[in-house]
């Protein structure tokens, strides 16, 4: 039985940082982060619960076997569904919920899902912490001692005696050979739009994950952001992108398609957020996934529910602008947590439209197994309701290889130019190569 208890915080950012240090003794953890933005007078952040949230320790786990794991996932829930789970799902699900398959390369090696029960959950909001424990476990006075323990945590830091330099898995002429390959598949009719993505990466890497995670934040702080920690596997996330959420019978979901750099002066980046607002190729893109997401909420959605909230809305993050739409639905109340996720998955701003043939062209070019890039991590709520992100803008690591990797993609459409398309990767990779430069 869980149980909560509040206390008042004096300084949140120091608290959050001694949380995710103290969090980090366990093998598993999941910190949400929306950086506040969910307190900013916009449509779009309306949707934001916490400032926080942080669940860490496992009390028990789903230990899925590949080829059934939505199964698996949908008896987990329904055995636990008076509790919080969190976890994650990776791109690779895909070969469960279509006939492809993924043989590329993977350096960091998450599991294709994994998903707990939290010993702890840590609510941040408006200054206020409450955390909510099992009260079979814990007593008051426990916990009491457990948030003075965190208050006086002194995390155990390493010197990084190595800049990392991170390379391009392909050169810049391969990614401009690609892209003219991909727009020779659209002129010929077989796709309208493919996100393609490259890796970047570094080899013999070492680095200190939460401090990693705290420079990100201060370089991109961005509305679902995210550290989560799986044994000796890390996910350091500045995630701009929501998945899906689910409250009682509404669920929303929030692409984002459409990409400008931000201007040096305030005119200048007005300008570029009203040429953004503006510019065809860009609103193609993002019409097309508002089209795909609509058939995905559709299969689960009372009829005539699914609307369109927020249509091609602009939003300033620190690097780029971002296109982003909002579509929401009226879900049947039979309709299981985990169907709506699987027919949902993997989001249609990360593959592209009609959305198979888009992946069997991922999988075909890119050089890389995908992994836990363009998945997603999340929790859901013990009345059932949830609220997963888009993994994007992140750095994955693997503490045991010391392999790291940061992958960046774009929309390839009709309109797309392969020179421009690269320059929004570097654009997008900007804020992880400042946060790894950082560290020295």
């Amino acid at each position: 039985m869980r149980k909560e208890k509040s206390f008042k915080l004096d300084n949140i950012a120091q608290f959050k940082s001694k949380l995710l240090y103290w969090a980090n003794q366990f093998n598993v953890f999941t910190h949400l982060d929306s950086n506040n933005y969910y307190k900013q007078h916009h449509s779009h952040f309306f949707y934001n619960t916490y400032n926080s949230i942080t669940a860490i320790g496992s009390i028990n786990n789903l230990e899925t076997q590949y080829g059934n794991n939505f199964n698996q996932l949908k008896s987990y829930i329904d055995n636990n569904n008076n509790d919080w789970i969190f976890g994650h799902l990776s791109y690779d699900l895909k070969n469960e919920t279509e006939n492809l398959s993924s043989n590329n390369y993977d350096g960091i090696e998450f599991p294709v899902m994994h998903f707990y029960i939290p010993k702890y959950i840590f609510e941040i909001d408006n200054e206020i912490l409450k955390v909510i424990y099992d009260s079979e476990n814990n007593s008051e006075i426990e916990i009491d001692k457990l948030i003075n323990e965190i208050k006086e945590f002194k995390p155990i830091s390493f010197s990084i005696k190595n800049k990392i330099e991170s390379k391009s898995r392909i050169t810049k002429n391969e990614y401009l050979q690609i892209v003219k390959n991909l727009l020779n598949e659209i002129h010929y009719g077989n796709i309208y739009e493919v996100n393609y993505c490259n890796e970047f990466y570094a080899e013999k890497a070492k680095i200190d994950a939460v401090k990693t995670y705290l420079n990100l934040q201060k370089i991109s702080p961005t509305p679902f952001s995210g550290l989560y920690k799986l044994e000796n596997k890390y996910l350091i996330s500045a995630s701009p992108e929501r998945f899906l959420k689910k409250t009682g019978q509404k669920v929303i979901s929030q692409p984002i398609k459409g990409t400008i750099q931000r201007g040096i002066t305030k005119n200048e980046d007005l300008a570029l957020a009203e040429f953004l607002k503006r510019n065809p190729k860009e609103r193609a893109e993002n019409t097309m996934i508002v089209d795909l997401v609509r058939n995905d909420l559709s299969k689960h959605a009372v009829k005539g529910s699914v609307k369109v909230n927020e249509y091609c809305g602009i939003y300033p993050f620190s690097h780029v602008h971002q296109m982003i739409s909002t579509i929401s639905a009226r879900i049947k109340e039979n309709a299981h947590p985990a169907n709506i996720i699987k027919d949902a998955f993997p989001m249609g701003s990360m593959t592209g439209a009609p959305k198979v043939k888009a992946m069997e062209l991922i999988e075909k070019y890119e050089k890389i197994k995908r992994g836990l890039y363009s998945g997603s991590i999340g929790y859901f709520t013990p009345d059932n309701d949830f609220d997963f992100n888009v993994i994007i803008r992140s750095i994955l690591y693997n503490q045991q290889n010391n392999y790291l990797n940061f992958i960046v993609g774009s929309a390839i459409t009709a309109n797309s130019i392969p020179e421009l398309e690269y320059q929004e990767c570097l654009v997008k990779a900007k804020a992880m190569q400042e946060c790894l430069s950082a560290q020295f």
